[in-house]
This record gives C-alpha cells, sequence and structure tokens, in this order.
C-alpha cells in the first residue's frame, strides 16, 4: 500500500525540522559514548534489540549490539550510515524523498543496494558551523522506530549536555 503524496510531503517537513534542529554544538569521543550509552539505555527500557553504532569522521566511536541482534543488524548500520554519508541526510529522509518521486531507493539511486540503504534510522551528527561529521544509527526495528529512536536520544542528549 503506498502513502498519499501528501503525507510524505508532510513527513518530509518534519524530518528535516529534525535535522535542522538537532545539531551538536561538538563532538568529542566521550560525548559519542554518552550518546550511544544513552541510545542503549533507552532501546533497554523499551524491550528494543538493536544495535547502536555512533561514528565521527569514519572512526567508530560506539557500537553496541543489544540481546537479540545478529550480525544482519551489523550489516544494516552500515548500509544506512553508507547513505547519510553520501546524502549528508538522514537515512529515512533519503528514502521518504525518493517515495515522494513516486520511486524507491533501490530502484533511482543508482547505488549498489548490498552496500546502501535508505531505510529509518541512520541521523548525521551536524556539528553547528562545521557541518556534517559523522552518523549515530539504531538497527533492529521497523525504520519509522529506529529513526524515532534515535530522535528520541538526540533530543534528550542535547537537553541534558553541559
Amino acid at each position: 500500500m503506498s502513502t498519499p503524496a501528501s503525507d510524505l510531503t508532510d513527513l518530509i517537513a518534519r524530518l528535516e525540522e529534525q535535522e535542522r534542529r538537532l545539531r551538536l554544538p561538538s563532538l568529542g569521543n566521550d560525548d559519542a559514548w554518552r550518546l550511544g550509552c544513552l541510545i542503549a539505555e533507552l532501546a533497554e527500557g523499551r524491550g528494543a534489540a538493536v544495535t547502536i553504532g555512533v561514528r565521527r569522521n569514519g572512526q567508530r566511536l560506539f557500537h553496541r549490539a543489544l540481546p537479540g541482534t545478529s550480525a544482519d543488524n551489523d550489516a544494516w548500520l552500515e548500509r544506512k550510515c553508507r547513505v547519510v554519508d553520501r546524502y549528508a541526510a538522514s537515512s529515512y529522509l533519503v528514502g521518504t524523498r525518493f517515495r515522494a518521486k513516486g520511486t524507491t531507493f533501490e530502484e533511482s539511486s543508482r547505488l549498489d543496494p548490498d552496500r546502501y540503504a535508505a531505510h529509518g534510522g541512520a541521523f548525521p551528527l551536524h556539528v553547528t558551523g562545521t557541518g556534517v561529521i559523522g552518523t549515530v544509527a539504531v538497527s533492529g526495528l521497523p525504520q519509522a522506530e529506529d529513526h524515532a529512536l534515535v530522535v528520541d536520544a538526540l533530543e534528550r542528549f542535547l537537553a541534558i549536555r553541559p
């Protein structure tokens, strides 16, 4: 079943607003660790079996696979992060933009689907005044829930960050 164009337009606007709002003043190794631990804590509280990754400039700063996950979640994490790296936008936003054009990422991006996945769960780490410097990602839930978990964690992280 396809999503009406007006719903996709509203979703795109909401996703773009999240990316404008959820920007960091900086991102050090300790920040990445705290963000990753916060996501793990939220996921555990929800009983969500997810794999979590935080990367900066291609370096893995945090990785955790909660019970109930598998190596497939690691592969999904990498594929979603490649989309963020390429488009400097969340993997959910990229996939939604393709659907709004009446196609899919897999059909129209001309990128290898074994290496790229425009499914929700990977979000750009944008440092104010610098730009996108990395990704935070979750894999294991339906795409909208993966994305929502990351957004919830970023909102909480920014609220408590000194």
